[in-house]
């Protein structure tokens, strides 16, 4: 068997550049480079190793974290059909990419993370940040990734690396069970060489397979489907993930049946579709969720049922509701007591369309989701054109956004009160048009996650809409912007704190209490002194980006048309009314309040809690 002696470090890089995955019979490069950055744990080794060899680039951060981030945005944005790794030092490095990590395994998507590890052969020890045990010697900080990787291995000999790469590329492309993968690397043992045998570094293809229903479950789902009255589908990021968005519009037009979409799934369907209902659930639209409330059946695809798609569970009101799931993981299409069908989402759906030819729902459904479809585009309309006299209200921002976007731009947002807007308003027009990370929900992705999405398709522009408070968690990625020319346009709301949380405090009772950016007050000792004042245009452009302060929605509509012209990121900032929201539209998610409290608005909201907790449901 032929050789090829390399160090552990150079082994790694020369297989990561060889491995391609093929779906549909279309093969892609899995990895598009690594990001990250070099400290001690690592630059000897796996920074060696990316300087001679220039044709896998190296894309330098400024927060490890943020470069999980954005690893996992672009393997959102390719449909997990490739990613990045991402490499940090030892220590303080490793453990800011745990948020990462977790963020991709909740997500269900792919990034490689190989960390820094302390020495191997323990001569020097303990290093500089180096956690010690007491019982054992076999744990260091990168047992922490462990929980949120779905595979962890540590190397800690050279020729480990044969075994365990080929376990991580199964993991990572695999439909049902990727996630983060976590290689944790001892520095001495990066820089130490070993024959490896040629065969690891040639050219090998990872088929993404479409599983096939089997016939038990399909024949079920097949009758559940032709004896239900009022059925629903809800689309969720599986019908995005296996490009199944054709599949499904086919299969609504042909039996009529309404298509409500998750955060992961919106964009599912083009909004001016008959069938396309919009959001469901917590952040759902009024026609989703009257119609969650009463079907009879529930299909849902390559979803898993998270507090906000379900409203905590209340969405589903009907006493005689079942459900069918499509799902390439088993773990998902049990839930809620489903028909599982374990498959692919686009084979399933072509197999029920040809299956069900001839069927469709009964005209009077029919006639009740074109009433409801009406009413909420006609309730879009008002809430994109409110007119609002003082400062704009955020729908409106909204609505500018989305009419200065072209179809194939892509709206992104994470955290705060920006995702339940988006969900219900932004009229998606074509698939991955809509970026929304809310399995974590994870303050401070947003400007990574844009790279990453952009990177991933340089042609079309990606806005990315996020307030103050996560806005200031992470902006430095903007440098990472300019350094590799990756233009993104951001639309900051300036809300003087945390906006969302803020909310949800006031409807607990708790009115706001350490949710707005102010003072310490010498008075009361809380933080309800005078407003801090930020300058985010100049923190902008200090930064490397074009900024603007838009006072008026005119001024805002300029702004967006300008920054279309301009040669690198743009940030746009804005006040909107807070007093001006969005309804939540028959909806509730369950947010426990305190049992017992001194304040009486605190007593009222746990009266309001138990009484909307006993819509509460279990579906078995």
């Amino acid at each position: 068997m032929e050789t090829r002696r390399l160090t552990m470090a150079q082994a790694l890089i020369e297989f990561l550049k060889n491995q391609y995955v093929e779906r549909d019979g279309k093969q892609h490069a899995f990895f598009a480079g690594m990001l990250g950055i070099f400290g001690h744990g690592n630059v000897a080794g796996i920074g060696q190793a990316l300087q001679q060899n220039p044709d896998f680039p190296y894309i330098l951060v400024r927060n490890e974290q943020s470069g999980v981030h954005m690893a996992a945005a672009f393997a959102k944005a390719c449909n997990r059909l490739r990613t990045f790794a991402c490499t940090s030092s030892i220590g303080p490095g490793a453990t800011n990419m745990i948020t990462g990590a977790a963020l991709a395994t909740i997500n269900r998507l792919p990034v490689l993370l190989l960390p820094g590890d302390i020495f191997a052969n323990r001569k020097v020890a303990p290093v500089l940040q180096q956690l010690e045990s007491t019982s054992t010697q076999d744990v260091g900080v990168n047992d922490c990734f462990k929980p949120v990787s779905r595979y962890w291995d540590r190397i800690y000999r050279p020729e480990q690396l044969i075994t365990a790469l080929p376990e991580a590329m199964r993991v990572l492309t695999s439909p049902s069970d990727c996630g983060a993968v976590t290689l944790a690397l001892p520095q001495d043992v990066q820089t130490e060489a070993y024959d490896y045998p040629e065969e690891l570094f040639r050219n090998r293809v990872w088929l993404i397979r479409r599983s096939q229903p089997d016939t038990v479950s399909f024949n079920r789902a097949l009758e559940a489907i032709r004896l239900s009255r009022k059925p629903l589908i809800v689309a969720g990021g599986g019908v995005l993930m296996s490009e199944a968005s054709q599949a499904l519009a086919a299969f609504a037009t042909q039996t009529g049946i309404p298509v409500a979409e998750t955060q992961a799934g919106k964009g599912s369907l083009p909004w001016e579709h008959a069938q396309a209902m919009g959001a469901i659930g917590a952040t759902g639209t009024l026609a989703s969720n009257r119609l969650a409330n009463s079907a009879d059946l529930v299909i849902g695809i390559g979803t898993r049922y998270s507090d906000f798609t379900s409203a905590s569970m209340t969405a589903f009101q009907n006493p005689e509701v079942s459900f069918v799931n499509i799902n390439t993981a088993e773990f998902d299409a049990y839930k809620v007591g489903a028909v599982p069908l374990i498959a692919d989402a686009r084979v399933a759906l072509e197999q029920l369309r040809t299956a069900l030819a001839g069927h469709s729902v009964g005209a009077e459904y029919t006639s009740e989701v074109a009433s409801l479809k009406a009413g909420w585009e006609a309730e879009v309309d008002r809430l994109f054109h409110l007119n609002n006299p003082d400062r704009p209200a955020q729908s409106e921002v909204i609505g500018a956004i989305w009419e200065a976007s072209e179809p194939r731009d892509v709206i992104l947002s994470a955290a705060g009160s920006h995702p339940g807007d988006l969900h219900k308003l932004w009229r998606t027009r074509t698939p991955n048009g809509y970026h929304m990370e809310y399995g974590y929900s994870c303050m401070g992705y947003e400007i990574p996650g844009a790279i990453g999405a952009k990177m991933a398709d340089p042609g079309r522009e990606v806005y990315v809409f996020l307030g103050d408070g996560t806005y200031l968690m992470m902006p430095t990625e903007i440098v990472t912007s300019v350094q590799e020319g990756v233009k993104i346009v951001i639309v900051l709301v300036d809300n003087h704190g945390f906006a969302s949380i803020g909310g949800l405090s006031r409807s607990l009772g708790q009115q706001g209490f350490g949710t707005s950016y102010r003072t310490r007050s010498k008075v009361s000792g809380q933080l309800d002194g005078e407003p801090l004042q930020v300058d985010f245009v100049a923190n902008a452009r200090s930064l490397g980006a074009h900024a603007f302060k838009a006072k008026t929605l005119a001024e805002l509509r300029d702004a967006l048309q300008k920054a279309k012209s301009l040669d690198r990121t743009t940030v746009i900032v804005v006040e909107t009314d807070p007093s001006v929201g969005v309804p939540s539209y028959e909806s509730w998610w369950d947010v426990a309040v305190a049992e017992v409290s001194e304040s009486e608005s605190v007593r009222k909201a746990r009266d309001q809690y138990e009484a909307a907790r006993k819509r509460e449901r279990h579906h078995l």
